[in-house]
């Protein structure tokens, strides 16, 4: 009996390593694909693709299993950068891990295994996948690394065809797994910030894309505070960079919103303006796991990762959905991702249209 065929995307890091070292040991017959999804190189002239790479291959090797590269540059372009600039350009803060993930890695390369003869895909995502009674998304059992918010996009029909081998396990179990097993990266660092601008300096890394538009500073009574650098290097609730200092009660300024007809950012001092809080949202594209036959019902919500769950109360009309907190949320950004659970279970997610109060 042949064994079943599994390509696994594999970043370079240890968590994919031991998803790809935990379906061997299955009995799984595994392919290793890595992924190049941007071309440029880092501010000192290294292409971290490259050196991501070169672990790819360490790890293969150590496992012994044959790997792959597939480059989705224009792929990621079209479907995820020049989104994410427009996204910053109309005002929003938007999250491209998302929809790297809807177009890229359950999409693009999920369609590009099945190609070649892989009959699933795994990745080292930490979250789960229920397949007894149909194909639910489930919160990774460590609350700490849980990454069920950045794949609320996805539908059944992709996650029917998916496994997530490490979800079940802490971060530190994994990592001793790797060391047990003699797999090179088991104590790599974790890799932050978003994946094309890495280390780099947000703000100068977005100057090279978009026109910065200084402008005026203003409270919501209309007095004039300072200067901003422009509206896109800013988003609701922050209070880093703003350089406002020795003015009003001599409490934190923060961002409380953005006038981009006329380039005026908002600012209001003290953590508890009631600006900076609101209870309902607006998402006018809502993506469910699965379809629900319920058109009203209460349940929990993300509006951030790594916030705790959220009391709400949710109305659906069509692919629109209007989210109610039970209590005032603050901070709530077009452009972010509401995320509904029931329990452990991710129901959908899309990004926030408009805050109506």
């Amino acid at each position: 009996m042949s064994k079943r065929k599994i390509a696994i995307g594999i970043s370079g890091g240890v968590d994919s390593a031991v998803s790809a070292y935990l379906l061997k040991k299955q009995g799984y017959d595994v392919m290793g694909v890595f992924m190049k999804n941007w071309n440029e190189e880092d501010e000192n002239g290294v292409c971290t693709a490259d050196q991501d790479f070169e672990d790819v291959r360490r790890i293969c090797d150590a496992i012994d299993i044959p790997y792959y590269s597939v480059n989705f540059a224009r792929e990621y372009w079209e479907k995820v950068f020049s989104i994410f600039l427009e996204e910053y350009k109309a005002g929003r803060t938007p999250n491209p891990d998302v929809l790297c993930n809807k177009e890229i890695k359950f999409k693009a390369f999920l369609d590009f295994c099945m190609e070649i003869g892989a009959e699933e895909i795994a990745t080292g995502h930490y979250c789960r996948v229920n397949k007894l009674c149909g194909t639910r998304l489930i919160k990774g059992r460590d609350t700490r690394k849980d990454q069920s918010y950045f794949l609320c996009t996805l539908e059944a029909k992709q996650l029917e065809r998916v496994q997530f081998p490490v979800g079940g396990y802490t971060k530190e179990y994994v990592r001793q797994i790797a060391r047990e097993a003699g797999i090179p990266v088991a104590d790599k660092k974790n890799s932050t910030g978003i994946c094309f601008i890495g280390e780099r300096n947000f703000r100068k890394f977005l100057q090279g894309y978009l026109p910065a538009q200084p402008g005026e500073m203003r409270t919501s009574a209309g007095e004039y505070i300072g200067m901003h650098q422009g509206l896109m290097y800013y988003t609701l609730g922050q209070r880093r960079g703003l350089n406002i200092g020795g003015r009003g009660t001599g409490e934190r300024w923060f961002v409380v919103g953005k006038d981009l007809k006329n380039n005026i950012l908002y600012v209001e001092q003290g953590e508890d303006s009631p600006k900076l809080y609101s209870k309902v949202c607006v998402v006018d594209h809502f993506s469910f796991v699965n379809p629900l036959d319920v058109k009203e019902f209460d349940c929990m919500a993300k509006y951030r990762y790594r916030q705790p769950d959220q009391r709400v109360h949710v109305f659906i009309e069509g692919d629109k959905v209007l989210i109610e907190a039970y209590d005032k949320q603050r901070a709530v950004t077009p452009g972010q991702y509401a995320v509904l659970y029931s329990g452990d279970e991710c129901l959908g997610g899309g990004p926030v249209s408009v805050i109506l109060e």
